[in-house]
């Protein structure tokens, strides 16, 4: 799943959702021992029903070869910071708490240390294809302690789509493939200046897009930064923070060129929660955007049913990858990051959560689920299957792109330095504050947001 648009909440909205989710939740998943209760994140748009359809069968598969047990499924319906206050006030308690749950690896290491999830090592050491997953796809599903707290259901990579027809007439080239940072604003700058009325390129920021704008965008820049041998974000080593440096304000400066110049969408469109859906079913299909810095799963948007149906857009859309700054080694940069089934600490009846992970994750249900949704294969014997491959347009693109990719530092501190990261992308995009004035404030806020633990560098 991709890293979707997210919105702010305040404490008042966060109390609310929570009263909402434990009413709807009513007896909790210990209330029937022969049923399991998943939940998991529902489309906020109503055209988009990947998920819905895919565990309708998975329920019907279940409920075939597990004669008297049933599945409900408990959709979540919401913008992802809203999936996370609902799921966690639900994962709280025994009588609100589902078998099985839907987690961002963004936040699988702060719901481990808060005590929200069940470790499934002494399952996944019974089950054989678990040694078909990738290495490091394991690794996003584990925990300080070294346990095993989720399986992946696939993963996902980022670069640059750019539409044709726009270049043409901006008078780029059809096979583009910038090699710096300032090879896609120069395209940039020529289609503000020869295809007006369209938008030149987009790059989510701020705190209303939430992860969005930390993942598709500020750490796509981050981490190209450097050579990529070391981590730009988060000290392995000392364990800590690193503080805002030369790096971070050139992807600052970055951010602060695209909308000083108007590069980008208006500041207004750019800070609304939903700006990714209109990426997707508008702005791309309908030609109005010329750059997009975004994900590999924007396909699924565009599928036979999904709503969105565009057949045209492997002919109309180009696919080019993100580079490092100065066109430096190894040359590109993708971020990956991705979903994974988790049991809570408090489930019912985990057996049967995780006899219903084994339904899904066969190799034919996890490659028929990689395809619906535009996800890159974590299991080894997917990604080698030519009937994946070619699947569809850009899979082979966007998958070749594991070998550039980085993963978050997805510690328990994260989210609140993600945060960070967003607030200072929003003072740069709305000009409240300059790349260097933004990076000296991000410094402070990750001292608070991570206990001081902060390496200079």
């Amino acid at each position: 799943m991709p890293v979707r648009p997210t919105a702010a909440l305040t404490p008042l909205a966060a109390l609310l959702l929570a009263a909402t989710t434990l009413t709807a939740c009513g007896g909790g998943s210990g209330s029937d021992p022969d049923t399991v209760k998943v939940s998991f994140k529902q489309s906020t748009d109503n055209s988009v029903k990947v998920m819905d359809t895919y565990l309708a069968d998975i329920k019907k598969q279940f409920e075939k070869a597990h004669p008297g047990k049933k599945v409900e499924l408990v959709p979540i319906k919401a913008p992802d910071a809203e999936y996370y206050t609902k799921l966690q006030q639900m994962l709280r308690s025994p009588k609100t708490a589902p078998d099985l749950v839907y987690e961002d690896t963004f936040l699988i290491n702060s719901d481990i240390t808060s005590g929200y999830l069940k470790p499934l090592d002494s399952y996944l050491a019974k089950w054989p294809d678990w040694n078909r997953f990738i290495d490091t796809a394991k690794a996003a599903a584990k925990g300080e302690d070294g346990r095993t707290y989720g399986v992946p259901d696939g993963t996902d990579t980022r670069g640059l789509w750019f539409d044709k027809d726009v270049f043409a007439k901006a008078g780029l080239p059809a096979d583009w493939q910038p090699k710096t940072w300032d090879d896609i604003l120069t395209a940039a700058r020529a289609v503000k200046k020869k295809v007006p009325g369209v938008i030149p390129l987009n790059v989510y920021t701020g705190k209303p897009v939430g992860e969005a704008a930390t993942m598709q965008t500020f750490e796509m820049l981050l981490y190209g930064t450097n050579d990529g041998s070391t981590d730009p974000l988060y000290d392995k080593s000392s364990k800590k923070w690193i503080a805002g440096g030369q790096g971070f304000e050139d992807a600052l400066a970055f951010v602060e060129t695209v909308y000083r110049e108007k590069l980008g969408p208006d500041v207004s469109d750019a800070l609304d929660p939903n700006v990714g859906t209109r990426v997707r079913g508008e702005w791309l299909p309908q030609g109005k955007l010329g750059i997009a810095l975004d994900g590999s799963w924007l396909p699924q948007d565009w599928l036979p049913g999904s709503g969105h149906e565009w057949p045209e857009w492997s002919r109309e859309l180009g696919l080019a990858a993100m580079p490092t700054q100065h066109g430096q080694a190894p040359g590109k940069v993708s971020m990956s990051g991705g979903w994974t089934w988790s049991i809570p600490a408090k489930a019912g009846n985990p057996d049967l959560a995780f006899e219903f992970i084994k339904t899904m994750q066969t190799k034919v249900n996890a490659q028929k689920w990689y395809i619906a949704n535009s996800g890159i294969a974590v299991r080894e014997d997917v990604a080698e299957d030519p009937a994946y491959v070619d699947a569809q347009p850009g899979i082979k693109f966007f998958t070749d792109l594991v070998s550039s990719t980085h993963y978050r530092p997805a510690y328990p501190a994260y989210p609140k330095v993600s945060t960070a990261i967003q607030e200072a992308m929003e003072s740069v995009t709305t000009g409240d504050a300059s790349a260097e004035e933004a990076t000296r404030a991000y410094t402070d806020a990750l001292k608070d947001a991570t206990g001081d633990q902060v390496a200079e560098r």
